[in-house]
């Protein structure tokens, strides 16, 4: 049909999003699993403990840290990143620095609280799901938070116009495909507000394309919180009749 996209979305659609907590059976406090399409992530934290070097002490708050690892079969060109990979580096900093500005940190003083991240599979928006699936562990460890942080991304087609030559709406949760033909962005933002705590974007664009990419990732965040509180909730309730035997 006219107008749709590679995978038979509309502009303002997203992917199919699934999304679980308490999903390791490890020592870790709080899990997570999230699929975005076909990009899947398990998020595991642990913490408020003692740090794990003097170094990562804070005298008046917990120190956040995030370690992420590839999964060699996650992507296409089956490439083993390690530690010191650019890209490994780039996200941990990312959720690092979002998240250390959402948790309620001051709470836990000389304290630790570790992200840990595994990609299982890349189809488009890493980020984005990366920040999703963080949240959601986040708050099975029972780790106060601002509010959920949600994040998607955006794309904007550069080469096709519309019939009065103007250029179209961005679209949607952009796919793998997408990604590689398109500017793109990520945006996350906490709770139903539009309060923008991380923007990440490796594309140069138009400077009056900008305002509408973000427009469109932040209404992306807005169905995205939707779709995990209605699973927080869904967990809450499963979880309060197991203990109450109803």
């Amino acid at each position: 049909m006219e107008g749709l996209r590679n995978d038979g979305r509309r502009w303002n659609e997203l992917r199919r999003i699934h999304c679980q907590l308490s999903t390791s059976s490890t020592n870790a406090d709080g899990s997570s699993y999230i699929e975005q399409g076909f990009t899947k992530v398990l998020c595991n934290v642990t913490g408020p403990a003692e740090p794990s070097s003097r170094q990562k002490v804070k005298q008046d708050a917990a120190t956040v840290t995030c370690e992420v690892y590839f999964a060699a079969f996650s992507g296409t060109d089956r490439i083993k990143r390690g530690r010191n990979d650019k890209k490994v580096q780039e996200l941990q900093t990312a959720i690092q620095k979002t998240f250390a500005s959402v948790i309620l940190t001051h709470l836990f003083s000389r304290s630790e609280i570790t992200i840990s991240i595994h990609i299982l599979s890349q189809d488009g928006g890493t980020l984005a799901a990366c920040i999703n699936a963080t949240t959601l562990a986040l708050i099975d460890a029972g780790i106060p938070l601002k509010d959920y942080v949600c994040a998607c991304t955006s794309g904007q087609s550069t080469s096709i116009f519309d019939n009065e030559g103007s250029t179209p709406d961005p679209w949607l949760d952009v796919n793998y495909l997408e990604e590689s033909d398109i500017p793109s962005l990520t945006v996350a933002t906490v709770g139903e507000t539009e309060k923008i705590v991380a923007l990440s974007m490796e594309n140069k664009v138009r400077i009056e394309m900008l305002e509408g990419m973000i427009a469109v990732g932040i209404s992306g965040c807005a169905k995205v919180k939707g779709i995990m509180d209605a699973e927080v909730r869904r967990y809450g309730k499963t979880r309060l009749e197991a203990a109450t035997g109803e």
